[in-house]
């Protein structure tokens, strides 16, 4: 069995491909897109750490420029700042405009390519900073539309196994696995030390604490 799993090399997406291998058995087929975001190229690097690890089929890097061309996200546009006074109401400045819609198109054009039953993506609904595209309609809507747009004998399930947990689920669950969230870099804005205090920051060092552990990751 071979699942696509598209790890941005964050925490979320490491363990959701964990997943597919160590608890679902699926041999890996690791995906990640560059897009112009800021921290293109730590992400980059976690992403491949990871792909080792896992021991990886396949692997797949694409670069998606137009993303970033499109603009309208502070993750991408140089003139959007990335905020750093906890989570806003509504839909944050950070969201790229239906990002995970363009990743999951891609990643059935690879899986029906590849003959894979299953894309990965750690999305998660609840604990999440509002993306609409990390509901669970959303990719309910997107599975129907890769049965409907894929040939006959193409069956291809969207998986999502992180989609109702919190955050300090994740960690616990990362940690039970033996992910290597040393590896793994969640922050939006810096590179080299985490900044701690944008909202992916704040979110991690929270479930971090919640789970009663230590983060592995520097930070400023």
């Amino acid at each position: 069995m071979k699942a696509v799993c598209i790890i941005s090399g964050g925490m979320d997406s490491a363990l959701s491909s964990y997943i597919a291998k160590e608890v679902d058995g699926y041999e890996v087929i690791a995906v990640h897109f560059n897009y112009g975001q800021k921290t293109e190229q730590k992400e980059l690097e976690s992403f491949h750490k990871i792909a080792d690890e896992l021991q990886s089929l396949k692997r797949f890097v694409l670069d998606l420029g137009f993303i970033a061309q499109i603009g309208g996200s502070a993750l991408t546009d140089e003139d959007k700042v990335v905020p750093t006074g906890g989570l806003e109401e509504g839909i944050p400045v950070t969201y790229v405009p239906f990002r995970n819609g363009i990743f999951l198109s891609i990643a059935a054009a690879i899986a029906e390519r590849e003959g894979a039953e299953a894309i990965y993506i750690g999305v998660v609904e609840e604990d999440s900073s509002g993306y609409p595209d990390c509901s669970e309609g959303f990719i309910k809507m997107m599975e129907a539309a890769i049965d409907r747009g894929t040939k006959p004998q193409t069956k291809i399930q969207l998986k999502t196994p992180l989609l109702h947990l919190k955050k300090e689920q994740i960690v616990q669950k990362a940690s039970e696995l033996g992910v290597p969230l040393e590896w793994t870099w969640s922050c939006y804005q810096s590179q080299d030390l985490a900044c701690g205090v944008c909202d992916s920051c704040r979110l991690r060092l929270k479930g971090f604490a919640l789970a009663g552990l230590e983060d592995p990751i520097p930070y400023q």
